[in-house]
């Protein structure tokens, strides 16, 4: 029996590991949007439509985050990710 219980102990730790995880994803990236201005989603729409114009650009391969340095100064920093297809 015991080899049984190692089994499945170690299953459940890989699924907790797992979960735990997952929640921090969700929890970093709802602290970047909740601590964001109001006009950063217009903003990041806005860019990705001119960014469109020329390139043919896949809306799940690009990122956007806003940090502030200090009161006077924030970093807006946008990562997209091209094809190598031409």
């Amino acid at each position: 029996m015991s080899l049984l219980d190692y089994f499945r102990s170690n299953k459940k730790q890989n699924t907790a590991q797992l979960a735990k995880e997952r929640l921090q994803i969700i929890v970093a990236h709802e602290r970047t949007s909740r601590g964001g201005p109001d006009y950063l989603p217009q903003l990041k729409q806005d860019i990705l439509d001119v960014i469109r114009k020329y390139v043919s650009i896949d809306p799940e391969k690009v990122t956007v985050q806003m940090d502030k340095k200090s009161d006077e100064l924030s970093v807006l920093e946008l990562n997209i990710t091209f094809d190598d297809k031409k």
